[in-house]
């Protein structure tokens, strides 16, 4: 769905949506007020017998990345890694252990199921280079076909028609930054453009046919999240036009109901909330379905059009909402606290009968499963067991939502993890998780590096830092041109709030992160050295001007949105590049990087590890022949764990 930013309760909670007329009704300012955390609160839970979890546990305990209803029988096909790969595997609704239905070393994603339950397409892509190509697998069992087979155009978001007979894409040539919506007749694999997008920061993905599969529902945005809007494409001629009564420059569309009346739309609000809205394409009015000042986003139509779905995103957890198209009374599923999504990023997660909704469900202290939530009974329970026997959810440490303040006075939200057993006399390790990004958000997730380090015996704290998704588009877009700035004094008042509870030696605080963490973990080595005691940094960002001249084009187009043109705004290149304060650090550093990796190429890894060891300081790196931007395979992801973890024993403790 739309929405993998949505919200946080266990109960049903019932709410009436506001009228076409009220669209224009209060102002939301951002986020509500957020109490302020005192230190002393946090407290260090008892465990009799509390020992580290296994590494290798915590990655033989699986995840998934996709799952789907199969028509015509009583099974799901879902994108798990029960072998250490994410390969495709049928589920039985009716129990008894999955069959695996395709392998492969690479990654399989993105699934689509034929309308008849006869095929599934997904994408792929070889050793994490993010150029997918489209393949399709026999439901019943049988060999997979490529059905693209084009090694320099990326393919992505397959999804059916009503009829089964076209898949629509998304498709870029990998030289260029334009995606573009094309459709694919299934049967003779012909592919035809319906977008020709002419510039080169904006992008189009498909969201969903209509009922009749004569139309096809798209959103064109830019890169930086800051517009999107929603067409409605004729697939015959590909002729385009925008959808009206489109009232801000972000409306990001979902779906199409069946009768073609309404389209499900996140839209953004007068104040730069995201919510969740209805478009009446009748009357051309805009409904808000739950307006509040936390971020939405829509999902799919059940397949009578009655039932909306909807998610909300409070401080990191999110709850899905089933809405009611007719009286506007919205209901939240009976799911666990933590993260709650719709299965399926590319179509329904409804059964055909509009009764059961498959959805992920994931928290702090909770392997991620696939779940069932029946709409009738008001129950809901896991479909799937990918945990192990030895990960016991009740003996891991599990991550409460604080608040505080940063150096200027704004409200940071973070996740802290706190070891059992620990005595308050301030000589524990601490360590920083900064996320990716940097338009992302550390979520109520079971966290693996979390759990290894606060089992361990580290105290862990994630921020949402400005520039983080979840809190409004002021705050999201509050670090732009300051990358390393703002952002940074926020995640050090992160420690300073992690030294306030009384635990943590000020001496002995580490950072890690990844992507733009990994970015932010060399950014606070090397502009605030005498923070940090140590630090490991995966596939970060060391330099933004040569960043730009050799990552993926399409991310050439973000990287301008974030920072700047680089003539013009080279000084801001200058100060938000780690690589201008990199002779300053003092902190040891791990460096870990896939050899495949088109979002942050090898050579940022390659140039801080030299510069470190030029002028003699302590520095490790690891590379991943087999890997691209973030690691896949099972071996590599345990490997990189116990690297970070015994870099921050050796130099922590």
């Amino acid at each position: 769905m739309q929405c993998r930013s949505v919200c946080a309760r266990v109960f049903a909670l019932a709410c009436f949506a506001m009228s076409a007329a009220a669209i224009a009704a209060p102002v939301l300012e951002g986020p509500p007020p957020r109490e302020i955390t005192d230190p002393a609160s946090i407290v260090s839970r008892a465990m009799p017998n509390a020992a580290p979890v296994p590494i290798d546990d915590l990655f033989f305990t699986r995840g998934g990345m996709d799952a789907v209803w199969l028509a015509n029988t009583n099974a799901i096909v879902v994108s798990t890694n029960l072998t250490g790969r994410y390969n495709l595997w049928t589920v039985p609704m009716a129990g008894g252990f999955p069959l695996q239905l395709t392998q492969s070393d690479d990654r399989q994603l993105g699934l689509t199921a034929s309308p008849d339950g006869k095929w599934i397409v997904f994408q792929s892509d070889h050793s994490g280079a993010e150029i997918y190509d489209l393949f399709a697998v026999p439901a019943a069992g049988g060999a997979v076909v490529n059905l693209t087979n084009t090694p320099d155009i990326d393919e992505q978001g397959a999804m059916f028609s009503p009829d089964g007979k076209t898949l629509a894409l998304g498709r870029r040539n990998k030289s260029e930054p334009a995606i573009n919506v094309a459709v694919m007749d299934f049967a003779t694999r012909q592919v035809r453009d319906l977008t020709h997008e002419k510039t080169k920061d904006h992008f189009w993905t498909p969201a969903a046919f209509s009922h009749d599969g004569k139309s096809l529902l798209a959103n064109r945005g830019n890169p930086v999240g800051t517009e999107s809007e929603a067409w409605l494409i004729d697939v015959a001629s590909g002729k385009a036009d925008p959808l009206a009564s489109q009232p801000s420059a972000f409306n990001q569309a979902s779906d199409i109901s069946p009768d073609g009346r309404f389209v499900a739309l996140t839209t953004r609000t007068a104040s730069g909330s995201k919510q969740a809205a209805l478009l009446d394409r009748g009357d051309n009015s805009l409904r808000l379905l739950k307006p509040d000042a936390w971020e939405q986003g829509t999902g799919h139509f059940s397949p009578d059009g009655r039932t909306l779905l909807f998610g909300s995103n409070v401080d990191g957890r999110t709850t899905l909402f089933q809405y009611d198209v007719a009286t506007g009374r919205c209901v939240a599923l009976p799911l666990p606290q933590g993260l709650n999504y719709e299965a399926s990023a590319n179509t329904s997660s409804f059964s055909s009968d509009g009764t059961r909704v498959l959805v992920d469900h994931q928290a702090s202290n909770t392997p991620f499963d696939y779940w069932i939530a029946d709409l009738n009974s008001g129950s809901a329970a896991p479909v799937t067991r990918l945990g192990l026997a030895s990960i016991d959810s009740t003996r891991l440490p599990k991550a409460e939502i604080v608040h505080y303040k940063s150096a200027d006075g704004t409200v940071i939200s973070a996740f802290v993890w706190v070891p059992f057993n620990l005595a308050r006399n301030g000589k524990a390790p601490g360590v920083v998780l900064p996320h990716g990004g940097p338009d992302g958000q550390t979520v109520d997730s079971f966290n693996r590096t979390a759990i290894a380090l606060a089992s361990r015996g580290f105290v862990a704290i994630a921020p949402n830092v400005r520039g983080s998704t979840g809190y409004g588009d002021a705050f999201e877009y509050a670090n732009r041109k300051d990358l390393g700035g703002g952002d940074l004094e926020d995640e050090i008042a992160g420690v300073k709030f992690l030294v306030a509870t009384g635990y943590v030696d000020p001496k002995r605080v580490g950072i890690t992160g990844g992507s733009y963490g990994g970015y932010m973990t060399m950014m606070a080595i090397a502009k605030t050295p005498g923070v940090w005691a140590a630090g490991v940094e995966l596939f970060g960002i060391i330099d933004w001007q040569t960043m730009l001249l050799h990552e993926d084009p399409t991310l050439q187009q973000y990287e301008r949105g974030l920072i700047g043109d680089p003539v013009k705004d080279k000084a801001v290149y200058t100060a938000s590049s780690p690589l201008t304060y990199m002779k300053n650090a003092t902190a040891p550093l791990l460096v870990l990087q896939g050899d495949n990796d088109i979002r942050v190429p090898k050579e940022q890894a390659e140039t801080v590890v030299n510069i470190l060891k030029a002028g003699g300081h302590t520095v490790d790196a690891h590379y991943y022949a087999n890997e691209g931007h973030g690691f896949a395979k099972r071996e590599n992801q345990i490997d990189s764990l116990q690297r970070t973890v015994a870099w921050m024993e050796k130099y922590l403790k």
